[in-house]
């Protein structure tokens, strides 16, 4: 069994950045696929962003390629998601969640763990 747990999230201005964590007990996650997702008031949960379980390979939903980095340290088993450049539309709980699947993978059904979330508002 894997607990994720996410910190980071507050509220800041448009153009900010944040940096989420996610840190992981139970178990290591060195061998899990990660990924974040997001759900905004009203609106389903959606992917964000995802990586190998090495870290070789990462994907991104379209609307933050080039704002968010995802990225992971195996040996604190944490992953993070470093988000700049924040808009108002990025204001969401995100979520961190890992995968026995060693890719890296966009379906939410996919997700063995889920974190608590951590609340992100972006003001403009």
């Amino acid at each position: 069994q894997v607990q994720l747990v996410e910190s980071g999230g507050g509220l800041v201005q448009a153009g900010d950045s944040l940096r989420l964590s996610c840190v992981a007990s139970g178990r290591t996650i060195s061998t899990y696929g990660m990924g974040w997702f997001r759900q905004a008031p009203g609106r389903d949960r959606e992917f964000v962003a995802a990586m190998t379980w090495s870290g070789g390979s990462t994907e991104y939903e379209a609307s933050v390629k080039g704002r968010f980095t995802i990225s992971r340290d195996n040996a604190k088993n944490t992953v993070y998601l470093q988000m700049n450049s924040l808009k108002p539309d990025d204001t969401a709980v995100y979520y961190c969640a890992a995968t026995r699947l060693r890719n890296f993978v966009t379906a939410i059904y996919l997700y063995d763990y889920w974190g608590q979330g951590t609340q992100v508002t972006v003001s403009s």
